[in-house]
């Protein structure tokens, strides 16, 4: 199994459309990227921590790659926006790509290439560095699924 940690905006949706995927085996929603030590939801809330909210994915890389993963990544959000997706303002909702080898970081900066020519905007998708991940509360994990939805916007 491999792990693979995106962010792309309110974790909800974004977890549910990873979800979906075969080959996908685990999704966790979480926090990522800042520099407050196992921050709460509420104090990720206040653009103070420096996380992102993120989606952890473990995956069988013998039924999904780590492309078809950037895919649904891309595809999932609006990449080319500063701290915002939608409605959600705020450091935490930003564009991310955690990597966790040289080689993710490698198909990451080659997926960005190929995206950006179809495109009216650049992306401003970092692409950092996983570091510590601190799982979000129990009322986060699944939480489209927990209640009947696909989405969170209608």
């Amino acid at each position: 199994m491999e792990t693979a940690t995106f962010g792309a905006g309110c974790f909800w949706g974004v977890e549910e459309a990873f979800r979906q995927i075969p080959g996908v085996v685990e999704t966790a929603v979480g926090y990522l990227g800042g520099h407050t030590q196992d921050p709460t939801y509420k104090e990720v809330c206040t653009d103070q921590t420096g996380h992102a909210e993120v989606v952890q994915v473990t995956y069988d890389p013998q039924k999904v790659n780590y492309e078809r993963l950037l895919d649904v990544f891309w595809s999932s959000h609006d990449p080319t926006t500063i701290n915002r997706q939608g409605p959600d303002v705020g450091t935490q909702y930003r564009s991310a790509i955690f990597f966790h080898s040289p080689e993710q970081e490698r198909i990451a900066r080659a997926s960005k290439e190929k995206t950006q020519p179809k495109l009216r905007r650049p992306i401003v998708t970092e692409i950092t560095a996983a570091k510590t991940f601190y799982r979000a509360e129990e009322y986060h994990q699944k939480y489209l699924a927990k209640r009947g939805m696909s989405h969170c916007h209608i």
